[in-house]
């Protein structure tokens, strides 16, 4: 899912009472810049030095100091419940698959 396509479909998680955090590996100024030009409805955060990233095992997976794609279900007792990562650059999971995770 692209930033975008979660700021189409927010309304669908917000009716099943889920948060969206969206995290990008770029520094705090870019990702700023980015929040501010699309409003997106929900917070975007800045990965400056990929600690969450690496940490959640994303980063870097195809040599492009980069985080993968992926999504992470996280429930209210801060479990992780669904892992979603990429294959690929491109490889991002459809809304509905996410929304299919949620209680």
């Amino acid at each position: 899912m692209q930033l975008g396509e979660l700021q189409k479909s927010h309304s669908l998680f917000q009716e099943r009472n889920a948060e969206i955090v969206a995290l990008v590996v770029e520094p705090q100024a870019s990702v700023v810049a980015l929040a501010k030009r699309y409003g997106y409805p929900y917070p975007v955060l800045a990965d400056t030095d990929h600690a969450v990233s690496e940490a959640y095992g994303v980063y870097n997976l195809f040599n492009d100091k980069r985080a993968a794609p992926s999504v992470f279900v996280v429930d209210e007792s801060g479990l992780v419940t669904w892992v979603y990562v990429g294959q690929n650059v491109n490889d991002r999971p459809a809304v509905q698959r996410v929304l299919n995770q949620l209680p």
